[in-house]
């Protein structure tokens, strides 16, 4: 087994290809050891130094690491690691990955369509293209013009994010959908 890198647009990231299906139309988002429990390659990655989040795309794994650690230090440790865990066989989750899922939030039937409209939007234009940067970017909620959206992998913490929802979503939800008044980070 041959595992490629790419640079992400996050110093702080770097995308693992295995060159199989990692979660197919799922994702998976760990931000610690404790919430990595339901899989054993994360919750294996975070055993690792300065390992800050482990995100699994469609194809691929994304690893952030600390600001202070070395990518020269860190990634033969994770391609070791991730080498382990799909050569023993086991499982990349213990349970079904975790769903995409909003925000409970109720909304009126004109608010409901909007919601619709912007989901749908960013399942076609968006995440294809923030997936081939190694995120994800989640539907959290709509209220009153303000859609919140949830950055995942790459995208959580990335430096250029803030420029990525201000000027590329942002713009392109305002254009189609005139309700929106504006896109803000969770």
């Amino acid at each position: 087994m041959f595992i490629e890198t790419e640079a992400t647009p996050n110093p702080n990231t770097l995308k693992f290809l295995p060159g199989q299906t990692v979660l197919g139309e799922k994702t998976a988002f760990f931000t610690s050891r404790e919430n990595a429990e339901s899989s054993p390659l994360a919750a294996a990655l975070f055993v690792l130094p300065d390992i800050r989040a482990v995100f699994y795309g469609s194809d691929f794994v994304t690893v952030t690491k600390t600001e202070a650690a070395s990518w020269d230090v860190l990634k033969p440790q994770i391609l070791t690691t991730m080498m382990e865990h799909y050569q023993s066989g086991n499982p990349l989750m213990l349970e079904a990955a975790p769903k995409r899922e909003s925000s409970p939030t109720s909304y009126s039937d004109d608010e409901q369509e909007i919601v619709e409209q912007i989901k749908e939007l960013l399942e076609t234009r968006v995440r294809p293209a923030v997936a081939q940067d190694g995120g994800d970017i989640v539907f959290h909620s709509y209220k009153e013009g303000i859609v919140h959206l949830e950055m995942h992998g790459a995208c959580s913490g990335c430096p250029s994010s803030t420029a990525t929802l201000k000027q590329g979503i942002e713009n392109m939800l305002k254009h189609y959908i005139p309700e929106v008044v504006a896109v803000e980070p969770v």
